[in-house]
């Protein structure tokens, strides 16, 4: 084969690989079931109509919540397919970084958040450059999922060591509540919702407009066909590593707020994080956005019928019943 014509066969590989990217229309069967579903809640399920209004308002910010922690672990999954047993220590570390800027510097909680960002991504990349590069490039499955497990304890013991097993608390900057159709909903959780929103958005845009996030896409969708079209495999997984880590940063500032800290805090989201992640599509970032808001739902809503951790039946029962009808989730391609 001719040099100008394997130039235009990577060419073309090259563009394929781009377009692979999911599309971002929510599937008519999503709308309709939540829609149904809270129709039947609303005329029969039996519960006072106030009652079930606060489970709603509740349930779409705690979906917030949870799509904010979903975010960074699903770029992370789906682009070097690495399975980050590390995400919940790496939520808790973030928390307490947040937590000793507001309490031994004086900084604003939010203002925090803004300063460990980058400190959170600069870790990110510093971990997959350090530690998992040389395996995801040579396609070893096994050893990053140890190499997250073992930097999760690591994390986690290090927190235990410096700030100990008491629960703390880091100083809201904003106090208070706003009523919603009858309902309340404090203004920490609205700005963790609305900061969701806008990481969702902002990484939407930049991995569909920047060229960046083409190369994002199109290591995730062919590793080898990237690489044999100039793409640095390398180190846009680092990039993608540290995005991912950044992502923990702002749900972290955002999150501690209205948390207790403690060394483990983060690892009671990790569950449910790969739940969103699958759930909303291997990759796609509006599809953990989604995915977070379907199950913040289900569990507030469920808890009306069957209180403490019952609503969690339902929430993997969903899971099950949407991967039996949609395997690749609801924003995944088709592969």
């Amino acid at each position: 084969m001719s040099d100008h014509a394997t130039a235009v066969s990577e060419t073309s590989a090259s563009e394929a690989i781009i377009r692979r990217a999911a599309p971002y229309r929510l599937p008519a069967g999503v709308v309709a079931a939540v829609v149904v579903g809270l129709v039947l809640t609303y005329t029969l399920g039996g519960r006072d109509p106030g009652l079930v209004t606060q489970s709603v308002v509740t349930g779409l910010l705690l979906g917030g919540v949870y799509a904010l922690v979903s975010i960074g672990l699903t770029l992370i999954f789906g682009v070097l397919g690495v399975v980050n047993f590390g995400h919940g220590a790496m939520l808790s570390m973030s928390m307490f970084i947040v937590y000793w800027m507001t309490t031994s510097l004086g900084l604003p909680v939010y203002l925090a958040t803004v300063v460990a960002v980058p400190l959170m991504m600069g870790f990110g990349m510093l971990v997959q450059r350090g530690l998992l590069n040389k395996l995801t490039l040579e396609g070893n499955h096994e050893g990053p999922l140890l190499v997250t497990l073992g930097l999760s304890l690591l994390i986690i013991n290090v927190l235990l060591m410096i700030f100990g097993g008491r629960p703390l608390s880091v100083p809201s900057s904003v106090e208070g509540s706003l009523r919603v159709f009858g309902a309340i909903a404090s203004y920490e959780r609205m700005i963790a919702f609305g900061g969701a929103l806008l990481v969702a958005l902002l990484l939407t845009l930049a991995l569909k407009k920047t060229s960046l996030g083409m190369s994002i896409r199109a290591v995730s969708a062919n590793s080898q066909g990237a690489q044999l079209v100039g793409v640095n495999v390398g180190r846009i997984y680092a990039l993608t590593f540290g995005i991912g880590s950044a992502c923990v940063a702002v749900a972290g500032g955002l999150l501690a707020p209205f948390l207790s800290l403690t060394p483990t805090v983060g690892e009671e989201f990790t569950i449910l994080a790969f739940v969103i992640v699958v759930l909303g599509g291997l990759g796609s970032v509006v599809g953990a956005m989604v995915g977070g808001v379907v199950i913040g739902l289900v569990q507030t809503v469920g808890a009306l019928y069957l209180p403490g951790t019952g609503s969690l039946i339902l929430v993997f029962a969903v899971f099950v019943l949407v991967l039996l009808f949609r395997p690749q989730g609801i924003f995944g391609a088709n592969r």
